[in-house]
């Protein structure tokens, strides 16, 4: 049993999170659609039950205490949570939701034109995605899932490799023939792409080559997407994971240049917190990319 001094109503900690992110009674009334009096009585109300002060009283101001400053953040990340499960049981009572985070160029040109088959396959699984660029902790985010690039040694994680990470040097024909790139040593002489995750990438792509180069310089992106379209632009040469350089080849707005296919010692691997490893739907997923990936 969950003392109930301790569950206080929504009521309360509505009033409470929203006085504390808005530093305003009557800002916070405003938004809960209530008067400022009651916003007041609710956070006094909630003060009692716990038996803490929550706010210094300065004028016609309340001003968060210290210790109240962690509350509200814990606050705001459960009321967060509650209104996500309201929300998924309420869009899908016979299913069951599967929220993954994803990068957003895997996401968009691997997973999602594979994606119906597992719906077709699931019909009363709803997959909610959104893209993370970097690592995050499952504890602060409302995640059951996440496709990561990078190595198996996520905290208090269960983790599935999908498959290695390869690339390909990708330039438009128009820029090959205008900086006329013959062989390896030409590309110390023209713009090399790259991404803020992959700083040493094309450090390993030269010794693969087994080319010893300098310092590389390029402009720098934060996302394959952009950096893709840069080099379609003419503005450089981009390394790009072959799933990524298979289609941009295949269409002829970019060709290869030399070895294709050079391992990065990266990976990607599907990751969920060890707390979500037996729901339904995660498992569902995760036997289903394990055949994709076979």
């Amino acid at each position: 049993m969950r003392p109930r001094r301790f569950l206080p109503s929504i009521s309360l900690l509505n009033a409470f999170e929203a006085v504390a992110r808005t530093g305003s009674t009557a800002t916070a009334a405003r938004e809960l659609g209530l008067s400022q009096s009651t916003v007041s009585r609710l956070i006094q109300n909630l003060e009692g039950q716990i038996g803490c002060t929550l706010f210094h009283r300065q004028r016609q101001r309340l001003v968060v205490t210290e210790p109240a400053r962690a509350y509200a953040r814990d606050i705001a990340r459960a009321l967060d949570l509650i209104q996500r499960a309201s929300l998924q049981v309420s869009t899908n009572p016979g299913g069951g939701v599967l929220s993954l985070a994803i990068l957003p160029a895997l996401g968009t040109r691997w997973l999602a034109p594979r994606l119906g088959s597992f719906l077709g396959a699931n019909p009363g699984i709803t997959v909610n995605l959104a893209t993370r660029l970097r690592r995050f902790n499952f504890e602060n985010e409302s995640f059951d899932a996440a496709i990561h690039f990078g190595k198996n040694d996520w905290l208090d994680a269960g983790h599935l490799k999908l498959f290695d990470e390869t690339v390909t040097a990708c330039a438009t024909p128009a820029f090959i023939e205008q900086h006329a790139i013959r062989n390896v040593a030409d590309l110390a002489h023209v713009q090399l792409l790259q991404l803020e995750t992959r700083r040493q990438a094309w450090h390993a792509w030269f010794e693969a080559h087994e080319h010893r180069a300098g310092r590389t310089s390029g402009m720098l992106f934060d996302q394959f997407a952009t950096m893709t379209q840069s080099a379609i632009a003419g503005l450089g040469v981009a390394l790009l994971p072959d799933y990524l350089a298979d289609l941009e080849i295949e269409d002829g707005r970019l060709l290869p240049l030399f070895k294709r296919g050079i391992a990065t010692g990266g990976a990607y691997w599907l990751v969920w917190p060890l707390s979500r490893s037996d729901y339904p739907p995660l498992e569902a997923f995760r036997t289903w990319l394990a055949a994709q990936c076979a």
